[in-house]
């Protein structure tokens, strides 16, 4: 598989806000059938879809409704260093591109998903892609929960943050939607800088925005960014987003 294309959904048991998570049940389904069924809708597009997971309870789950599971450790810090024990063991090729749909987001955009493996196409000099939409309001701006990106003239990332940025110096001069950009955790990447990010050294800049494609863009890495075609969907935090989640889906 030289130029393939995989989608790995990482699916965590124990979720400190909301433990057995991708178990719950939504209008008659697993939250991870849910978000397994979304990939599916890709297939034509991508060589293996694979539900990545520590926990042998959502593994029978997955089995039992037809996904293929690959058990990965219980100590991994990040969800790259999960996606990077899962191409190791299929051995996926350098410039095989692999998506990370989270096991928790039953209501990712299919166009999104799409945009990410176009951009990697695209763009074969990056090792991830990932996406943003326009911030809106200066109360979005400040946020420390709203990540914001900037971006090269290329749509190569320079910076992550926490913090507001860019700052205009003078002012709003300029409509918040015109520069700032809310980034959407969404990415794929070349299996390559997935083997090559578990040896990786955390940069300092990744220790004190808690961000850890800032280890990327440390080591020289670059990362494409592109506006989302379409807004993400809800994601299943809470069992209050659970409730919500579910009557979209039976709407």
């Amino acid at each position: 598989m030289s130029q393939g294309v995989v989608v790995v959904i990482p699916a965590r048991f124990a979720s400190t806000r909301f433990p057995g998570k991708p178990l719950h049940v939504l209008a008659g389904k697993p939250l991870i059938q849910h978000v397994y069924e979304r990939a599916k809708a890709l297939q034509a597009q991508v060589d293996a879809i694979i539900i990545a997971t520590d926990h042998e309870g959502i593994k029978n789950t997955a089995e039992g409704f037809g996904a293929t599971v690959c058990m990965t450790a219980s100590t991994h810090e990040t969800g790259t260093d999960r996606l990077a024990q899962v191409a190791n063991y299929y051995a996926w090729s350098d410039q095989t591109i692999v998506v990370n749909l989270q096991g928790d987001e039953p209501l990712t955009p299919l166009t999104n998903l799409e945009q990410l493996i176009a951009n990697m196409q695209r763009y074969d000099d990056v090792a991830m892609a990932t996406l943003a939409t326009p911030i809106q309001s200066l109360e979005e701006l400040n946020n420390p929960n709203c990540v914001k990106v900037v971006c090269d003239n290329t749509g190569k990332a320079l910076y992550f943050s926490r913090a507001p940025i860019p700052h205009q110096r003078d002012g709003l001069l300029r409509p918040l939607a015109d520069y700032a950009l809310r980034h959407i955790g969404m990415y794929a990447y070349r299996v390559g800088f997935l083997k090559a990010y578990p040896l990786l050294s955390p940069a300092p800049l990744e220790a004190l925005e808690k961000l850890e494609q800032l280890r990327a863009l440390a080591n020289g890495f670059k990362i494409h960014v592109d506006i989302a075609y379409e807004n993400p969907g809800l994601g299943v935090d809470t069992l209050a987003d659970a409730v919500s989640v579910e009557k979209l889906l039976n709407s």
